[in-house]
């Protein structure tokens, strides 16, 4: 079996009128991730490594943001578009480890619902889905609770 590993990072601002939507998963908080779609950086950081795996670009180049069509889009949608892309060259997401970085709200108790999205999206088991949360201790745009980042690693796998 061949295999190729991919990583992607994505960062937002936080903003006050926007939903915070991390992993597919609407989060009750007083600001939201800024950006031309739902600004989901975990869901947009998985993208970016799945399509890296296979040197694909990245989701600037499928879906730019000087699009109208792509203005409010839902990324765990985007996603699944991505997900047709690879299939169709003959790749599968075997599996993903993800981190969010976000000094507030807490995630923890949404952690389960976004691999269960994110999975059914790729369509691979949730046990293949790792993601984890944690904070930046105070430092730079995420410690300071100005925004969200998200890194991504996924291993693509070439038949079964």
């Amino acid at each position: 079996m061949d295999f190729r590993i991919g990583q992607g990072y994505d960062v937002h601002r936080l903003a006050e009128g926007r939903k915070l939507i991390l992993g597919g998963v609407e989060i009750p908080y007083e600001k939201g991730l800024l950006g031309h779609s739902d600004a989901d950086v975990l869901t947009h950081a998985v993208m970016d490594a799945i399509l890296g795996a296979l040197a694909l670009g990245d989701i600037g180049q499928h879906f730019p943001d000087t699009d109208p069509a792509f203005e409010g889009a839902d990324s765990v949608k985007l996603l699944k578009a991505v997900v047709r892309l690879v299939g169709q060259k003959g790749w599968k997401v075997h599996n993903l480890d993800a981190t969010v970085a976000a000094e507030r709200p807490k995630l923890a108790p949404y952690i389960g619902e976004m691999r269960v999205r994110l999975a059914d999206a790729m369509k691979i088991p949730v046990e293949r889905v790792s993601v984890k949360a944690t904070t930046e201790e105070g430092l730079g745009i995420t410690g300071k609770g100005d925004g969200i980042t998200a890194t991504a690693v996924c291993l693509l796998s070439l038949g079964e």
